[in-house]
């Protein structure tokens, strides 16, 4: 008899990683769509060239490791250009070619293959990538321009964090555009994944519909997010919406903040964090008046392992905790 030893899970599906990665790489395809549509070419290519650079660097690694290319074919799971495509989108379409090359570098190299590899990250690469960009080239982290495809914006519009800095130095009455530009991406300045919501909404139903993630998880980020926002602006529900869907945060809370590596393991405890991360999200966005979205992920996941440790799950075949309070009351009757 044949004994086969694994890590964890035991419990095998005919769901493999790469099926759901692919799911993932699908649901975005609306997100790449829409942000070459607006930003034209130069988003083709700085998303190309973030793409290339993951899955490039995920294969010098692998034969560093002297790991033959033929494994690395075999083997290759599409985390990389998971990776690739959500640095892509978090990035302006006016960055120099060096940004995303150097910061899906960092991204693969650095934060997912040193750390072992798919599934041994203790943070999101892709965010952490966006997080490097920032800060390695702040000086030409500057947004692009959309061009209004839904119909035309009067006056001068500055959206995505631009709007969102506007929003929240001078009132939601500086936004000088709608919910609705906000919603489609309409004139929009910001960066290539974060402009039309829409697009990221037909993602966030197709990875629901296909059970990649529950259809909650990004709700609970978004709804926190805006009602503190409206708590910390005295009650005023004109902020609800703009809070939103401005900046990165519907990006985020769909596809980086439910990464299954880097959120907690419990629903119970994913329900806390997810809840927390959405009202950090609002109160840092209020205290500092920019744009937060990538650095509360990061830290957010950071605290993972608390999470896990306070919310731990209930051990198969143990008793559950209403079981065990049902037996305590029982005993008590007893007596």
């Amino acid at each position: 008899m044949n004994v086969i030893i694994s890590d964890t899970p035991h419990v095998r599906k005919r769901r493999t990683t790469k099926n759901i990665m692919l799911d993932v790489i699908i649901a975005l395809i609306p997100a790449v769509i829409a942000g070459i549509v607006f930003f034209g070419y130069k988003a083709a290519v700085v998303l190309i060239i973030s793409v290339a650079s993951s899955v490039a660097t995920e294969f010098v690694y692998s034969l560093c490791l002297k790991k033959k290319p033929a494994d690395f074919v075999r083997n290759f799971d599409f985390t990389s250009v998971i990776t690739g495509l959500l640095l892509g989108l978090s990035l302006s379409s006016t960055v120099p070619w060096y940004v995303p090359l150097l910061s899906a570098v960092f991204a693969v190299a650095v934060v997912k293959m040193l750390f072992g590899g798919t599934g041994k990250n203790i943070v999101n690469p892709a965010v952490c990538g966006r997080v490097f960009a920032f800060i390695a080239f702040q000086a030409v982290m500057i947004s692009g321009w959309a061009d209004a495809v839904f119909g035309p914006v009067e006056g001068s519009i500055k959206a995505g964090a631009t709007v969102l800095t506007s929003v929240l130095s001078e009132g939601v009455s500086a936004m000088g555009l709608t919910n609705l530009d906000l919603f489609l991406g309409t004139g929009l300045q910001g960066c290539i994944g974060e402009t039309c919501k829409l697009a990221l909404l037909i993602g966030w139903i197709y990875l629901g519909i296909r059970k990649v993630i529950r259809w909650e998880y990004p709700l609970i980020i978004l709804l926190c997010t805006a009602f503190t926002t409206v708590f910390l602006n005295k009650a005023d529900f004109a902020y609800f919406l703009p809070s939103i869907l401005s900046g990165g945060i519907f990006l985020g809370a769909v596809f980086m903040a439910t990464d299954y590596v880097t959120s907690p393991s419990s629903r119970v405890a994913k329900y806390v964090y997810y809840a927390c991360l959405g009202i950090l999200v609002a109160v840092l966005r209020h205290a500092t008046k920019i744009e937060v979205v990538s650095f509360v992920i990061l830290l957010m996941n950071l605290t993972v392992p608390i999470f896990n440790r306070i919310f731990r799950p209930v051990i198969f075949g143990a008793p559950s905790i209403k079981e065990k309070l049902k037996a305590r009351a029982a005993k008590k009757e007893a007596k």
